[in-house]
């Protein structure tokens, strides 16, 4: 028997949109009585109700099948590849190490004061004595050492010794200065304006409040206001030979051997 006969005459008038939906509505109500009475009979049959099995459960590689291009895209996705490019750092070369401290050798401009003879005098020299030889030493810078405790002055050029002499030295009270001195001046007859006009021939002035190499008499218990005083005829000598410029070293107690430079 159709269901169609049932339905009241009203609704077959509606139009066709409705009727669709009204079928289609039926159409699952039928399914569900056939499915109730299905049911029921199996109930009073005595059966087991129908076991209701689970859907099995499907991996998500199962479920969405991919390619082997897809799954590398994937996993890129899920753990991003770390690439590093090779980084070549130069290895820092050792430093080596200083060289032992060596003797400092005279350059070629400093061998010109490196001495190459000293004079050979018997003995310490004595107040009013002096030394000089000159022969066949070659040209080359002046220089003068004076050492206050031996009361030596010495004269050297090129590094060669061509004077030495006792000399007369300043006091306590008016004592000689050390350190080196550019002789400053030249005068030949020179008198002290400052002591009573003592004569100073042959004059090396070295600073300008007085202080020089002079001409004067060399004797035990004789002594300076700070100048030094060498024999006359000695300084007469040195005179000659000296000029503006060079230089005059006032040690005390320094002593120097062949091969030394002296500055």
């Amino acid at each position: 028997m159709r269901l169609w006969n049932y339905l009241p005459k009203q609704r077959i008038k509606l139009r066709m949109d409705p009727m669709i939906k009204w079928i289609g509505g039926a159409t699952a109500g039928i399914a569900l009585l056939f499915g109730g009475a299905t049911v029921a009979a199996q109930l009073m049959d005595g059966d087991k109700p129908p076991t209701i099995e689970a859907a099995p459960v499907l991996t998500m590689e199962e479920a969405i099948p991919a390619d082997d291009a897809n799954t590398d895209a994937v996993q890129s996705l899920q753990q991003p590849e770390m690439v590093s490019n090779p980084v070549v750092q130069a290895i820092p070369e050792s430093t080596p190490k200083p060289p032992a401290a060596r003797q400092k050798k005279p350059s070629a401009s400093d061998s010109r004061f490196v001495i190459k003879r000293i004079l050979p005098i018997d003995g310490p020299i004595k107040y009013g004595e002096w030394h000089w030889d000159d022969e066949g030493v070659p040209d080359g810078p002046l220089i003068m050492t004076v050492d206050l405790d031996a009361r030596v002055i010495s004269v050297f050029r090129g590094g060669y010794e061509i004077g030495a002499a006792a000399v007369l030295l300043g006091t306590q009270d008016h004592p000689t200065p050390l350190g080196t001195f550019p002789i400053m001046s030249k005068e030949r007859h020179n008198v002290s304006e400052k002591y009573n006009n003592a004569p100073m021939p042959y004059t090396l002035r070295l600073t300008r409040d007085g202080i020089a190499i002079h001409g004067s008499q060399v004797e035990n218990g004789f002594a300076s206001h700070g100048c030094v005083g060498a024999p006359n005829e000695f300084a007469a000598k040195i005179f000659a030979i000296a000029k503006r410029g060079d230089k005059v070293i006032i040690t005390r107690g320094e002593t120097m051997s062949m091969g030394d430079s002296i500055i």
